[in-house]
């Protein structure tokens, strides 16, 4: 039987995964992905972060004549990209603005005469004119996009570079395009697919569900205690810690570093070299803790984060997702935190109308926080409401705070009445603190100076505390009872929906363990830390784990590399418990290819001749 020409590259494309990369099989979802490619068919590709995404268009580059051309939004992510290509024997470069002249002219003379499989150009540059000419005698075949929702305006990380691809796409002949991208829901996939491709592609979603994360959302109580308390719990490994600020940022990074972590800021408003230099701390180096704002992350590839937390509410629920996503791109076990409060959710409304965009895109924008909000006080497991969000349904996981501690849902309809009825008796015309004065019974000036001290709600809600009132009003606004509306002041209004509880007619479950939270009342079970990728069997494999770990970091010192470019913490994990005697042994350990086994497998095979067995 006559075998088809994408049948055999397909097989060709198996086998280099395995003698270029060291995986002996395809990760779900990626098989199918490269076959369509190798079909011929331009391609949608949203993954979840961790799956594999870049070896969708690699695997296609290496077993096909011509260049494959990869938009990438950072220089940090080329070049890791390029770094790890080479490290594995694949010809690979980038033109960006961090080259000198001398780099990129050696970059151009490579593409004239044909010698690389793969060039990462930053959208920037690809749209100039020049470039797109100097390509097209370059036999590109394939145009990479990644990080592909950046070409939407519904998307999260918006860029308008990105709006000029699909021009560049017509320039270089319709060339063949796969775009890629972690987090796009339904309306942001149909602007990708319009605005970066001549006719539907073939449009592939794998599930959105990261099980070794394990994911947890707090009440702010003492924000900088409970992110020591985090961190202390990930001793010397690996995270990233985002804050909405920079000052908060600076101030973060130097409570970790006094309390004995290596601990680095990271904004826009550092002086770029020591911003790129704290990156590379964080890329190169173990047991980091880089504390930063939005401003970092995108592009990451460092797969052996094994924390992140949030010490402040991020924008939506897709950058929840994308933020938590740069943790356990290894697959192995990582631990997520979000902690919340009245401020996160003020400030992020401000910032959406505040903002320059339309109101269509606000109103797009209010709705994706909303979710965000409901994610942060959901009764149920954490896990569903998110990946509800992207149209998926799920058992419980029972590896996220909820199904872990379990949430304690009472009838708080009697409480929502209370806030309501005090928000209406105002006139819709106050914010919380001036209506929990009020619920509480305390006579403020403001509460005497507008005669509120007189109200039949005065003093009906003596029965919660403070911080309990805080957290109901929270859980109220997750429910859609109430709305915040932001003008000079913040203040509260009550919805239809929050009308039909009023008149009894709907009912309202509250979360008890989100209210003794607030009270500082220790809760039933203790969440253990997620089980560490770290913690190898016994002593003698620990103290091999730490060898290895050592030469790693030797050799990518010299090779001015981040140590995960040589081995992922995965194949010294299976070096440190398998202990393979003959280059032959250790060809089957996941992520050893051909290149490397004859670059560093007498290294490694010596530390663990060493330690014995």
């Amino acid at each position: 039987m006559t075998v088809r020409p994408a049948q055999a590259l397909l097989d060709q494309a198996r086998a280099c995964l395995e003698s270029v990369f060291g995986f002996a099989a395809f990760r779900p979802g990626q098989e199918e992905i490269v076959r369509a490619v190798l079909d011929g068919h331009d391609v949608l590709a949203v993954m979840p972060t961790g799956s594999g995404k870049s070896l969708c268009y690699q695997l296609p580059a290496l077993v096909r004549p011509g260049l494959t051309v990869v938009v990438s939004p950072l220089i940090s992510l080329m070049r890791d990209q390029v770094g790890q290509l080479r490290e594995c024997g694949v010809a690979a470069a980038a033109l960006n603005s961090s080259n000198d002249p001398e780099e990129n002219g050696r970059v151009y003379r490579q593409i004239r005469a044909g010698e690389l499989r793969l060039l990462y150009v930053a959208p920037e540059r690809l749209v100039r004119s020049e470039t797109a000419a100097m390509l097209k005698g370059a036999a590109v075949t394939l145009l990479a996009i990644d990080e592909a929702h950046c070409v939407s305006q519904w998307g999260h990380d918006f860029r308008p570079e990105y709006l000029s691809l699909g021009k560049v796409r017509d320039e270089l002949g319709g060339v063949q395009t796969i775009a890629l991208t972690a987090t796009a829901d339904g309306p942001t996939r149909t602007d990708i697919g319009q605005r970066l491709f001549a006719a539907a592609p073939r449009t592939f979603v794998r599930s959105f569900d990261r099980p070794n994360l394990r994911l947890a959302m707090r009440p702010k109580a003492n924000a900088r205690r409970q992110i020591l308390e985090f961190a202390a719990s990930h001793r010397g490994e690996n995270g990233i810690i985002y804050c909405s600020s920079r000052k908060r940022t600076e101030d973060l990074a130097a409570a970790l570093a006094d309390a004995g972590h290596k601990a680095l800021p990271y904004h826009a408003g550092m002086d770029a070299a020591i911003r790129n230099a704290h990156q590379d701390v964080f890329l190169q180096d173990d047991g980091v803790i880089i504390v930063a704002t939005v401003a970092f992350g995108m592009g990451i590839d460092k797969p052996d984060v094994r924390f992140v937390g949030h010490a402040d509410l991020p924008q939506n629920v897709e950058a929840y997702y994308q933020e938590i996503g740069r943790a356990g791109r290894d697959g192995l076990p990582a631990d997520t935190l979000t902690l919340y409060g009245l401020d996160d959710m003020r400030l992020r409304r401000q910032q959406i109308e505040e903002g320059g965009a339309s109101e269509a895109r606000k109103r797009i924008e209010r709705q994706k926080f909303n979710a965000l909000v409901a994610l942060c006080e959901a009764p149920r497991c954490r896990r569903q409401s998110l990946l509800a969000y992207f149209d998926e349904s799920s058992a419980p996981c029972g590896n996220c705070d909820l199904c872990l501690e379990g949430a304690e849902v009472f009838n708080g309809t009697v409480e929502a009445q209370k806030a309501m009825s005090a928000i209406l008796r105002t006139g819709e015309r106050f914010g919380t603190e001036h209506l929990i004065d009020i619920l509480l019974g305390n006579r403020s000036e403001a509460v005497q100076r507008n005669g509120h001290d007189a109200l039949r709600t005065f003093g009906v809600g003596r029965g919660r505390s403070a911080d309990q009132w805080r957290s109901i009003f929270r859980q109220l606004y997750a429910a859609g009872v109430i709305s915040l509306e932001i003008g000079e002041y913040a203040r509260w209004t009550v919805t239809d929906s929050g009308a039909a509880v009023l008149r009894n007619e709907a009912r309202v479950d509250l979360r008890q363990d989100v209210l003794r939270a607030a009270t500082g009342t220790r809760r039933k079970k203790a969440v253990k830390p997620a089980a560490s990728a770290e913690a190898p069997g016994h002593e003698a494999e620990f103290a091999l784990l730490a060898a290895l770990k050592e030469l790693r970091r030797d050799i990518a010192r010299r090779i001015a590399q981040p140590a995960y470019v040589v081995f992922t913490d995965r194949t010294l994990l299976e070096l440190a418990a398998l202990r393979p005697k003959t280059i032959e042994q250790m060809h089957d350990i996941h992520g050893v290819g051909e290149t490397k086994l004859k670059k560093y497998g007498a290294a490694f095979l010596e530390v663990i001749a060493r330690h014995g067995t």
